[in-house]
């Protein structure tokens, strides 16, 4: 039986732009044909497409302003079989973003929120439906500060993934990472190895588990309920097209697999295959795979 998942954060329109490397050198016109797309995404919407993808029943919440992208984005939502009835009209404009990726895999991501850090929900109307998710996967923006809090006073399990994380005391994400059972994190501004860094995380927050995503290197997962860290190597796609948007799919597999009863540890390999895969596409929500391809590819 598909389980039941609470998806609250961004959704924007992306356009991706291939360059032809970093650092950018002017010259007032380029021609990358087809090397600049534009895809309805941001971490609510690929986190919840992803999981609709491994066949996990999702609600989502979000804010979307009353424009046209915001039609494109509903339009969307409901091609992946995800209700907008969690969506709140409420932006002057709905967000945007344009990402430069260069042929090595990296990435350079301009991210337009307009006024989307100045909402707030209503967390006493999100009780019930709280209530009737096996987990809520909650996204480190503004909004959700009151909601991750309720979630995790109701004893939902909570996971949230913070990104960039150079600071354990981080001021932006400290409640972020008090109270969510699964913290994912990328590896790209630590201020030491991830082994330690990792461990003062787990000894400063106490969460249940702890990912670091490294890119090339795989994944680090610390899991306190068998004090055992792991290293997961990564998954080697045919090509790496467009890195950005590997860390939202690691970490929806990873909640994906852990709700549904696997380990730590099965579930931190099937999600590197899960991102492995999907970094063979361009666009943040694109490439998804299926638990099948995934079970294919172990094998």
């Amino acid at each position: 039986m598909p389980k039941k998942i609470l998806v609250s954060g961004l959704l924007n329109i992306e356009t991706t732009v291939a360059v032809r490397g970093f650092p950018i050198n002017y010259y007032p016109i380029d021609y990358p044909f087809f090397g600049v797309n534009s895809n309805v995404a941001g971490v609510g919407f690929n986190v919840a497409k992803a999981l609709r993808t491994l066949d996990d029943d999702v609600a989502l919440v979000s804010f979307l302003g009353e424009d046209y992208e915001a039609g494109r984005i509903c339009a969307e939502l409901a091609d992946c079989g995800i209700s907008d009835e969690g969506i709140c009209w409420a932006l002057q404009k709905t967000p945007t973003s344009v990402i430069l990726f260069a042929p090595d895999g990296r990435r350079q991501v301009y991210c337009d929120l307009k006024d989307i850090q100045e909402q707030s929900l209503d967390v006493e109307e999100m009780e019930y439906t709280l209530s009737t998710v096996d987990a809520a996967a909650i996204c480190n923006i503004n909004f959700n500060r009151q909601l991750i809090k309720k979630a995790h006073e109701m004893k939902k399990l909570t996971a949230t993934d913070v990104h960039v994380l150079g600071n354990i005391e981080d001021d932006y994400n400290r409640d972020f990472m008090e109270n969510a059972d699964i913290l994912f994190l990328s590896d790209e501004a630590l201020p030491c190895a991830a082994e330690e860094f990792i461990q003062r995380l787990h000894e400063r927050y106490h969460n249940r588990i702890i990912v670091i995503g490294m890119g090339a290197r795989g994944a680090l997962l610390l899991d306190a309920d068998t004090n055992k860290l792991t290293a997961v190597p990564a998954y080697s796609c045919a090509k790496v097209v467009n890195t950005v948007g590997a860390g939202d799919s690691l970490y929806s597999a990873f909640l994906h697999y852990y709700v549904k009863g696997c380990s730590a540890e099965d579930s931190l390999r099937r999600a590197v295959i899960f991102a492995g895969i999907k970094i063979g596409f361009n666009g943040a929500s694109l490439g998804f795979c299926t638990e099948a391809e995934i079970e294919a590819a172990i094998s």
